[in-house]
């Protein structure tokens, strides 16, 4: 069974725990948005909180996608536990202008799935072997439409110093640095506004129905 403990850093020798019932009350129709503000948070903060929420909603699914693509369930698990430890390495490489949260957390268990593939030498099945460049399909356009939608309202609702840091930080993409030198304010400041932010928006996304 999949598992993740957070009493330190995930590492080459983490153990992932996930609990039973899993912490994560998203509905399927909030995967996008919700998963856009786990990876922020995860990559600007290194929040163990949204890191473990992010697991406990995303490893069935990809378990699920792996062994739909013909891994076994043994395996399926060992890719997932790749998967999580390279979100929570190479978060900082995640840009939520240029790639959905899902697109980029998948193309990362496609990758990986590939690789052990090709080193056992064997044919890599037609899911996967579909060129990530073509065009998405009406449900990704739909999907995306959804995130855009959930964040600007989530936004919305922030208090104006919050909404002000983040915008800049994720609409504007500045970096902290930045804001605090075109702003005045103090680097901490800035951060600990985005970090609050942040985690107004993952409850405001939680909440929507």
């Amino acid at each position: 069974m999949l598992t993740l403990n957070m009493d330190s850093p995930p590492g080459e020798d983490t153990v992932l725990r996930a609990s039973p019932e899993g912490r994560a009350v998203v509905s399927e129709d909030q995967t996008f948005s919700q998963l856009t503000v786990w990876l922020l948070a995860v990559r600007d903060h290194r929040d163990r909180e949204a890191f473990g929420d992010m697991f406990d909603f995303l490893a069935p699914r990809l378990k699920g996608f792996v062994i739909r693509c013909g891994a076994r369930p043994a395996l399926a698990e060992e890719i997932v536990q790749d998967v999580m430890l390279t979100i929570w390495r190479k978060a900082a490489l995640f840009d939520p202008h240029k790639a959905q949260a899902s697109a980029w957390i998948y193309q990362i268990a496609r990758n990986r799935h590939i690789d052990i593939i090709r080193k056992e030498r064997r044919p890599v099945p037609d899911e996967l072997a579909e060129d990530p460049g073509t065009e998405p399909d009406a449900s990704q356009v739909l999907a995306l439409e959804q995130e855009t939608l959930h964040l600007k309202q989530a936004i919305a609702r922030l208090q104006p110093d919050q909404r002000e840091m983040i915008e800049k930080a994720y609409i504007g993409d500045l970096t902290h640095q930045e804001i605090s030198a075109r702003t005045g304010l103090p680097l901490g400041t800035v951060k600990s506004r985005i970090r609050l932010g942040l985690g107004r928006l993952r409850k405001e996304l939680k909440g929507l129905r």
